[in-house]
């Protein structure tokens, strides 16, 4: 690539960025060019965030968050609309002579970042990266989400084979459980495409070879019939992801679905064809080579190919064919091509948009036609006077008057007497895994009992609630714990309870849920015990519930806790708000900082909110005003109000600035130790500055720093 085609790069993010991405977190020693040069590697981020996601310029830019404390990640992007919420990690690197640079140091500093978000550590980022909060909590609390680290280099040669290794090796550590993480590469040539469009989309051409195929003439031109995997492998093996140009999403390498496409050509090559949805793609133009007579083969030469619908199926195909050609050889694909030659303007889009929107076929909805939940649906019914909703696509009702079938298989899963099960259910956002043959007959039985069901339920419904309202108090990975380990603190609790007569109509079942607040309490206490103990603190909480192993592990741990009849353990300060800011009240930090001439004078620092309700609350009332999240330190004006807020331009307390911001923000006027929340960027809060200080000094180092 030419030096024209970078000239062509800087051109478009300077008229998409300008006045969108933020510099003014730049030192104002920064010079010119490096002050250009940052403003480019934000632009590429942001244009990462673009090809990732069909987000505008402004919203791409507001993902960016280069910088002091980005922790390795330069944008963040989320998608809550797919099947399974997905989080792209952007890191990018400009260079005016196209050779981006990104060695080992960076993929460990970047696999430093995931962990913290994993641990749900956000005030160790940027106030920048604060805004972004509110979806990422959004995405893990549907469910455990695909995360995609998208490197964004400018450049065109290969990653270094070393680099390589390494980046496999780190998201291989973070599979060991579950595919949750991969990776792609975006280099010059990609971000040439993507900002010219379709004018800078390689056209494609090739002839194609369709066995059996069948030709439409009205209103339009098309032809279907079947393609052998070889060829399609040959079509994608030549041209990559240039054959998504016009998708919606480009082909996503380690999705479930992808997984199960490779695993079928494999091992039922011959079923391949019955079990695939097909593949459509748009072409330009369609010409028969040759004579092509309906019905039998025909070989057709096609312009300007994109595959808009059937991209994972390609990409799976693929794969699998260049791990055992022999295997994948005999598979076969349904395929339509649409020529767009006498089309009007814009039904390319309309092919595209409405083919990849259509809702598939899922095992669950089989389940639907049981005789079991037919029956359950009658007996919520008559029985309780509730609905049970047995079809995808069926109003839900309220949840005092009802459930569906799959809250009730996750409420099943979770009370089944075999841990292994809950876990089942915590690997899929829509509980796949419950409606194989196997595992369903497991949590439902041969004739489900309604009682069962309804009560069961109730009790995961009850056990959410009292998580919830604990995460408010809750830091770090207590607050991950408490978010995924729902179903696992519900299958101990109801071990705990009294359930011999729980399919009787008469059994007291209030008189048990009201056991359950003090038993959430206990429980979550030693569950979050024994994932530390089993595991370390450095260990995923999500590997603890997604794992069939490790869950039984975790569960006979905290049974031997509970069994014990010894008082449920503490959470460790670091776990907890309130402990966390006692703690940072025991030592004076800005005394101990002024005293050392720790901070320089005039620095400039940044406010995070530290808890949950904190985000809740004042999210969108810093992003609504910068300087809002600013304040410059002196070490003249006194120990007592060391900041002056960029606001208002008048004196605070760090603590009694937090008081007056959120309660501009909310209302709410409450105390909050404002040195956990205020942070030099890329040094730390000043609470960790003090204990360092205090450290070096020889001095009360038994306090240390909290984690957050």
């Amino acid at each position: 690539m030419s030096k024209l085609h970078i000239e062509y790069i800087r051109n478009a993010i300077d008229e998409r960025y300008t006045g969108l991405l933020a510099l003014s977190d730049l030192p104002k020693s920064t010079s010119e060019h490096s002050r250009r040069q940052a403003f480019l590697s934000r632009g590429i981020a942001a244009l990462a965030v673009q090809n990732e996601h069909q987000v505008g310029p402004r919203a791409a830019a507001s993902c960016v968050f280069d910088g002091a404390d980005d922790r390795g990640v330069d944008a963040i992007s989320v998608e809550l609309s797919a099947p399974q919420p997905r989080i792209c990690l952007v890191q990018a690197k400009w260079s005016d002579a196209g050779k981006g640079g990104f060695d080992e140091e960076a993929v460990h500093k970047l696999f430093r970042g995931l962990d913290l978000l994993f641990d749900r550590a956000y005030s160790k980022f940027n106030s920048r990266f604060q805004p972004l909060v509110p979806g990422l909590q959004q995405a893990f609390d549907l469910g455990l989400p695909k995360v995609t680290i998208v490197l964004a280099l400018m450049r065109t040669a290969p990653l270094d084979p070393k680099v390589r290794e390494l980046l496999e090796e780190k998201i291989a550590a973070q599979n060991e459980v579950d595919e949750i993480v991969d990776y792609k590469v975006l280099d010059l040539r990609d971000f040439h495409r993507a900002i010219l469009g379709d004018a800078a989309t390689p056209k494609i051409d090739a002839t194609v070879r369709l066995d059996g195929f069948v030709q439409e003439s009205t209103p339009y031109k098309a032809l279907y019939g079947t393609m052998t995997v070889p060829d399609l492998a040959d079509l994608y093996g030549e041209h990559r992801r240039g054959l998504f140009a016009r998708n919606i999403r480009d082909s996503l390498d380690l999705t479930d679905v992808n997984v199960k496409i490779q695993n079928t050509l494999l091992e039922q090559p011959e079923h391949f064809w019955y079990f695939s949805n097909g593949i459509t793609m748009l072409c330009e133009t369609i010409k028969p080579v040759g004579r092509a007579v309906p019905g039998k083969v025909g070989d057709f030469k096609l312009t300007g190919i994109s595959v808009v619908n059937g991209a994972q199926t390609v990409s799976a195909l693929h794969r699998a064919f260049v791990k055992d050609p022999d295997a994948a050889q005999i598979g076969r694909v349904t395929v339509r091509l649409i020529s767009l030659e006498d089309c009007p303007e814009g039904f390319g889009d309309q092919v595209t948009t409405t083919t990849n929107t259509q809702n598939p076929i899922e095992e669950r909805d089989f389940k639907s036609l049981d005789q079991g939940q037919i029956q359950l649906r009658d007996d919520f019914a008559l029985l309780l006077h509730r609905s049970y909703v047995i079809k995808r696509g069926e109003r839900l009702p309220d949840p005092q008057h009802g459930c569906s079938m799959t809250e009730a298989a996750e409420a099943l899963a979770a009370v089944h007497p075999n841990a292994q099960l809950a876990a089942v259910a915590k690997r899929d956002q829509n509980l796949a895994g419950l409606w194989e043959d196997g595992v369903y007959d497991q949590i439902f039985g041969t004739t489900p009992n309604v009682y069962r069901v309804w009560r069961s339920v109730e009790l995961l419904r009850t056990v959410r609630a009292e998580l919830q309202a604990l995460r408010d108090g809750l830091l770090w990975r207590a607050d991950a714990a408490a978010s995924h380990g729902d179903l696992l603190v519900t299958h101990i609790v109801f071990r705990r309870l009294s359930t011999t007569a729980i399919e009787s109509p008469d059994f007291d079942w209030t008189g048990e849920l009201a056991k359950v607040p003090q038993l959430v309490q206990d429980t979550f206490s030693w569950v979050l015990r024994a994932i530390d103990d089993e595991y370390g603190k450095s260990s995923h909480i999500i590997a603890a519930v997604r794992n069939a192993e490790r869950m039984q592990r975790v569960v006979r741990a905290a049974m031997r806790g509970l069994d014990s009849d010894t008082t449920a353990p503490a959470l460790q300060d670091d776990y907890q708000v309130a402990a966390t800011e006692q703690r940072g009240r025991q030592v004076n930090a800005v005394i101990t900082l002024i005293a050392a001439g720790r901070i320089p004078e005039d620095t400039e620092l940044e406010f995070r909110p530290f808890s949950r309700p904190e985000r809740r609350e004042m999210t969108e009332w810093l992003a609504a005003n910068p300087d809002r999240a600013r304040a410059t330190w002196s070490n003249e004006n006194g120990t007592r109000n060391p900041l002056r807020w960029a606001v208002d331009k008048e004196w605070y307390s760090p603590s009694g600035l937090t008081r007056k911001m959120r309660a501009e923000a909310s209302g709410v006027y409450t105390s909050a130790q404002g040195t956990i929340r205020w942070f030099v960027p890329d040094e730390g809060s000043l609470e960790e500055l003090a204990y360092e200080v205090r450290q070096s000094e020889g001095t009360d180092t038994d306090t240390g720093p909290s984690e957050q």
